[in-house]
């Protein structure tokens, strides 16, 4: 199942995500290759992941046709600016062991110096132009980063990415992306970060286990296809196979449209994750290195 993006490369509509610089050695290069050999094609990780070389590594191990897969990495805030921007994705293709990206995002808006943002899109148009990467795009950018950051750009993002979930479904942005022709794409699409937050978990939601026993799915199938049938792409988290294998589940069915309504009636409007309007380069204590 894919999404045609607004420059006509398609992205597969349910991907694998791998934030966590936690995760023990390993871990992600051995869940990257059982999400390829289970079917994935889209694999999403970030520089300020520091798991790129076990992404590629992963990709590599799982013996698929590098053109089958595709790969999301992300710049982070440290790299932000034109020149810094493009050594960053030399550094990120090193890392990851290809020659191109599929799709190269800005990692979040930095309003504080915004024209640092401006810049190293600069450098993503660029990156797309020389086939560094196939699209480029942009991650948790409100209507408003939107609208400043297309004062300055050419090239209309294809993605912008961001926390969506049935908690927080954010109408605004999703209305936004459909004016502008970028794809919405789900980050916490089962609500991780609502979980991280003590609220209520999407996944125990009276009205997500009922569909679930009606479908005869689990609840976390139940919401990727909520995303799917919406047209969104979502990048579930995980490092267990079990749980890898169980969401690609979402596939092969379609929740009715009350039923989607029901669901969009979950939302309470309330982020969990952190507001971009306050991101800037030290929000995060992250070093991406070499």
């Amino acid at each position: 199942m894919n999404i045609k993006l607004n420059n006509g490369v398609e992205i597969p509509a349910l991907g694998l995500g791998v934030l966590g610089r936690d995760a023990a050695p390993g871990v992600v290069a051995n869940s990257v290759q059982a999400a390829v050999q289970d079917g994935y094609r889209l694999i999403d990780t970030a520089a300020a992941y520091g798991n790129e070389r076990e992404v590629g590594e992963g990709v590599r191990r799982a013996g698929i046709s590098r053109k089958e897969i595709f790969i999301t990495t992300k710049l982070w805030l440290t790299d932000y600016g034109y020149e810094s921007a493009l050594k960053a994705c030399d550094v990120s293709l090193r890392k990851l062991g290809i020659d191109y990206v599929d799709l190269y995002l800005l990692h979040w808006p930095m309003p504080s110096d915004f024209k640092a943002t401006t810049e190293s899109y600069r450098a993503a148009e660029k990156l797309l132009a020389d086939g560094k990467a196939r699209a480029i795009g942009v991650s948790n950018f409100s209507p408003a980063h939107l609208a400043s950051l297309m004062q300055s750009a050419t090239i209309v993002p294809a993605v912008n990415q961001i926390e969506l979930h049935p908690r927080f479904s954010q109408k605004a942005h999703r209305a936004a992306h459909e004016r502008l022709g970028i794809v919405t794409q789900s980050w916490s699409p089962l609500g991780g970060s609502v979980r991280r937050a003590s609220q209520a978990d999407p996944l125990e939601d009276p009205t997500i286990l009922a569909l679930a026993a009606k479908y005869r799915k689990t609840p976390a199938q139940i919401i990727l296809r909520w995303h799917l049938d919406h047209g969104f792409s979502a990048i579930p988290k995980s490092f267990r196979p079990e749980r890898i294998a169980e969401n690609l589940g979402a596939l092969g069915f379609a929740l009715s449209p009350a039923d989607l309504v029901e669901i969009d009636g979950l939302d309470t409007g309330a982020r969990s994750g952190p507001n971009p309007d306050d991101v800037h380069a030290t929000t995060f204590p992250i070093s991406v290195g070499d």
